[in-house]
């Protein structure tokens, strides 16, 4: 049974970034070119790498709607980091976003890039966050709780929407995040895939904890 999974599961993965890459093209090149226009800088943004299945690292593509080196910037501001920290890792007001970032982000059209992650192997369009090493590190010491949850989620590959996605994005705290991640890592199956897949596009115009 899990052999015939992970096939389903590849293959459903291929077809649906194959599929999205060519629906969203148009507006992705539009992205692109908007980004260009208003902030000088790559496309994608320069963010540090993410943690996949079995804990190897790998670079997440997403368009920037931050400005340059948006991390360093983060780290050379204490006060800013500490909040960023406490805030499970996001800012109420980030004076990092360009203009028209927060829409970017609003309507997850940043996380289009992440297409190519699927394509390569590294992600799935269904399944667990791709967390920061710095942050499964930091949230794990203060919420020691929530260490089996990372174990098994990280046993399987992050996916671009999952349940956390659907059910409440940012708003959910960490250690509610990793249970409902461990969560599906445990129950994952095809049908259950095509659920959540189905749920994303309502989540998404929700605009549903996004930041």
């Amino acid at each position: 049974m899990p052999d015939f999974y992970d096939s389903a599961k590849r293959i459903l993965d291929i077809a649906g970034a194959a599929v999205g890459l060519l629906i969203f093209s148009p507006l992705m090149l539009l992205t692109a070119i908007y980004i260009k226009l208003v902030s000088p800088g790559p496309v994608f943004a320069d963010i540090p790498e993410r943690i996949g299945k079995d804990s190897r690292k790998f670079r997440m593509y997403k368009f920037r709607s931050m400005i340059p080196n948006a991390h360093a910037y983060l780290l050379q501001h204490p006060d800013l980091y500490e909040e960023y920290k406490r805030n499970s890792y996001k800012l109420e007001s980030d004076p990092r976003i360009i203009s028209g970032g927060n829409f970017i982000r609003r309507t997850s059209i940043d996380e289009l890039p992440q297409f190519i992650n699927v394509l390569r192997g590294e992600m799935s369009l269904i399944g667990p966050r791709a967390y920061f090493p710095f942050e499964l590190r930091d949230q794990q010491v203060e919420f020691p709780e929530s260490r089996p949850y990372v174990e098994r989620l990280l046993k399987i590959k992050p996916g671009i929407s999952g349940p956390w996605q659907v059910g409440g994005r940012s708003n959910v705290g960490f250690v509610e995040r990793t249970k409902m991640d461990a969560a599906y890592a445990d129950r994952r199956s095809v049908l259950y895939d095509l659920l959540l897949l189905l749920k994303t596009p309502l989540a998404v115009l929700q605009a549903r904890g996004a930041s």
